[in-house]
């Protein structure tokens, strides 16, 4: 039995994180836990009564059962409830190996950070992205596709990277994707590092296409004034039209050249509004043919 976890805190974006989770449940036959935790912390804790707190964790659980059964009754799939009392994101993670999650659904925000702050992730999801030993797919926009028409998949010169490359084709094999592989660099004139990326596209978009799976590739370059390569990435995915996933690495994609140094995956996060797939690097690096 695969399983999702998804945390809830009862606001917007959780529960479009709790829609998005429906057509993968669906396709891996996948339990999902809907997660609230209960954080007692901040100055005024101390004044509430266990009598308070108790009304709280009752209406909690109130809630917390009536978006389980709208979930199961719009999924169709199995939905099992937990409530936690500590730190979020430790919660998070400990119930996700406790159950063994396949992948968490995160909303890129709380209803407990403040409004003003939605440019930057939120502390818990960040946290929970980083420190995750399972795929996180976190939810950033207002209006998501049903489904998943094509992954787009950003790739650099490091070997890291590339560990992307085979759950972008599990994922499109579930939703009967395309995969779009893109490489965005400063300037083609570069020609070393061109025909690096050449090769290296090449080689992905063949196994992907032996995969069985529809692909394209392509070498873009940034603007004047961009910062890193991310904005061009995105406005990259928006032209597409058709981009429903982004897979990306969550920490620090060390590339052959100065080009590729440094983790944009924060920056990935806090400016798609497309949901982003984040996969923890694997210490011995990825076992393929690119390796």
């Amino acid at each position: 039995m695969k399983h999702i976890l998804i945390p809830v805190d009862f606001d917007r974006q959780s529960i479009m994180a709790v829609e998005q989770s429906y057509n993968l449940a669906r396709l891996l036959k996948a339990e999902i836990t809907l997660l609230y935790v209960h954080e007692q912390s901040g100055i005024f804790s101390g004044f509430f009564t266990s009598d308070i707190n108790k009304g709280i964790v009752t209406r909690i659980e109130e809630k917390l059962q009536e978006l389980a059964s709208k979930t199961a009754l719009e999924s169709g799939v199995k939905v099992k409830t937990r409530l936690e009392t500590g730190r979020i994101y430790s919660k998070v993670l400990d119930v996700a190996k406790e159950i063994k999650a396949d992948y968490i659904f995160i909303g890129t925000h709380s209803s407990t950070e403040d409004e003003e702050e939605t440019a930057r992730i939120g502390a818990n999801s960040s946290r929970v992205i980083r420190s995750a030993k399972c795929p996180v797919i976190s939810i950033n926009g207002k209006h998501h596709y049903n489904g998943c028409r094509n992954i787009l998949l950003p790739l650099d010169l490091s070997k890291e990277t590339r560990q992307k490359v085979s759950l972008a084709i599990e994922i499109a094999k579930l939703f009967g994707s395309g995969i779009k592989v893109v490489s965005a660099l400063w300037s083609k004139k570069d020609n070393d590092i061109v025909a690096k990326l050449n090769q290296q596209l090449n080689q992905v978009t063949h196994f992907i296409a032996d995969a069985g799976i529809e692909c394209t590739s392509e070498i873009i370059e940034s603007h004047d004034g961009d910062k890193t390569l991310v904005p061009t990435i995105l406005e990259y995915a928006h032209q597409q039209g058709d981009i429903d996933l982004l897979v990306i690495m969550t920490q620090q994609e060390i590339g052959f050249v100065e080009y590729f140094v440094g983790s944009h995956a924060q920056e990935f996060l806090r400016l798609s509004d497309i949901p982003v797939l984040s996969i923890v690097p694997k210490e011995l690096g990825f076992t393929s043919i690119f390796s």
